[in-house]
């Protein structure tokens, strides 16, 4: 899938969708309420910000049940995946201190029981 650089750029310009972009690229998949735990955010605001990533061709979602998980969307340019782990890789300690609070919820299904 291309998406324009400049699309991409702007949504990586934002601090809590570049968080969250690095977080759901080292988890796999995540829920909003999953995001909202370890980036310390409201609901609310996660949620804007998966619809912004959604958006620009970023994330793909997917429904269970009651919840829906957000991933990188499978389709996403090379280059984009690569510039996401350089920016993990040169800074790890915004990315381990949300890791950390996420996995303070415990694991699936103990975290779903924390959620909504």
């Amino acid at each position: 899938m291309s998406i324009a650089p400049a699309s991409v750029l702007k949504c990586l310009a934002d601090d809590t969708r570049l968080r969250t972009l690095l977080l759901i690229q080292t988890e796999g998949e995540l829920c909003v309420c999953e995001i909202a735990a370890a980036l310390d955010l409201s609901q609310p605001k996660i949620s804007r910000h998966l619809g912004q990533l959604s958006n620009c061709g970023m994330l793909k979602d997917t429904r269970k049940g009651q919840w829906v998980y957000y991933q990188l969307h499978q389709r996403l340019s090379g280059w984009v995946s690569e510039v996401l782990a350089a920016t993990a890789s040169a800074n790890p300690e915004p990315l381990q201190a949300d890791r950390q609070r996420l996995a303070r919820m415990g694991e699936r299904p103990e975290r779903q029981a924390a959620c909504c």
